[in-house]
C-alpha cells in the first residue's frame, strides 16, 4: 500500500496483521529498533497537534528513523500563498514518507496525487483519522482480548470528531458489534454516516442523549472531546 489515508483502506486481515505486529513491538522494542534505519519521515501538520505529532516523531526516533517537518502552517511558504500540492511536491523529494494533517476534508488524499512517496493521513477536518483508529484497536483488543462480540458507546463531540467517524467505519467490519452514539442534538452523529454505512449495513445501533440511560450495556466507553 503507498496511501493511508482512511480506516477502510485496510482489510480487516491486515489490521489483525498490524495489530500482532505491534503488540510483538511492545512484548521486545529492541528486536524492531534499526527497522527505519537511513528513512526520514516528513510530518506536515498544517493544523496545530501534540500528541500525534509527537507520537509519529516518536515511533519514527524509536525505528531508528529520523523526521524533519513543521507543526503549523504559519510557520511555512503556506502562509505566503502555496498551495498543499505544491508543498506536497517538494517536500516528498526530501523524505522516504509524509504524515499529514490539515484542517481541510480531503486535503490528504489531493496531496496523494503529488507525493512521490508514500503518505499518512495524520487527521483531515472531520473525516478520518486511521492511524489514532489503529491505536484505538489495538487497545480494545488488548483490554477485551477481542475486536468482535461487543457493545462500544460514543460520547460526546460525535459530528465533528473525526476519531469517532474512522472507529465506527473500522469496528464495522467486524461481527456482532453494537453501537451506542452518545450525544446532545446538536453533536450527533451526523447523518451521512448513517445513512452510507449504518444503514446502509444494517447495523445494530441506537442514539441516546445520556450516559445513564446507556452505560450498563456497554463493553467499551469512547469519549471524545468538544472540538473548537
Amino acid at each position: 500500500m503507498k496511501y493511508l489515508i482512511d480506516p477502510m483502506d485496510l482489510s480487516v486481515e491486515e489490521i489483525d496483521e498490524l495489530i500482532d505486529i505491534a503488540n510483538d513491538i511492545i512484548k521486545d522494542r529492541t528486536r524492531y529498533q534499526d527497522v527505519c534505519r537511513h528513512k526520514i519521515l516528513a510530518t506536515l501538520f498544517f493544523e496545530p497537534s501534540t500528541r500525534t505529532r509527537l507520537s509519529f516523531e516518536s515511533a519514527m526516533l524509536s525505528l531508528g528513523g529520523s523526521v524533519l517537518g513543521f507543526s503549523s502552517a504559519s510557520n511555512t511558504s503556506a502562509s505566503k500563498g502555496e498551495s498543499v500540492s505544491d508543498t506536497i511536491s517538494v517536500v516528498s523529494s526530501y523524505c522516504d514518507i509524509i504524515a499529514m494533517r490539515h484542517p481541510k476534508e480531503g486535503a490528504p488524499l489531493v496531496a496523494t496525487r503529488k507525493s512521490t512517496v508514500p503518505l499518512i493521513n495524520a487527521g483531515d477536518g472531520g473525516h478520518n483519522h486511521p492511524t489514532q483508529t489503529l491505536t484505538d484497536l489495538l487497545t480494545i483488543y488488548r483490554e477485551k482480548g477481542r475486536l468482535d462480540n461487543l457493545t462500544i458507546g460514543f460520547c460526546g463531540d460525535l459530528k465533528f470528531g473525526r476519531t469517532v467517524h474512522s472507529l465506527t467505519k473500522a469496528m464495522s467490519r467486524y461481527k456482532n458489534i453494537k453501537f451506542v452514539f452518545i450525544a446532545p442534538p446538536e453533536l450527533k452523529i451526523p447523518e451521512y454516516l448513517k445513512h452510507d454505512l449504518l444503514d446502509a449495513k444494517n447495523l445494530d445501533y441506537k442514539e441516546a442523549e445520556t450516559i445513564e440511560e446507556v452505560i450498563e450495556d456497554l463493553d467499551i466507553l469512547y469519549m471524545t472531546r468538544v472540538q473548537k
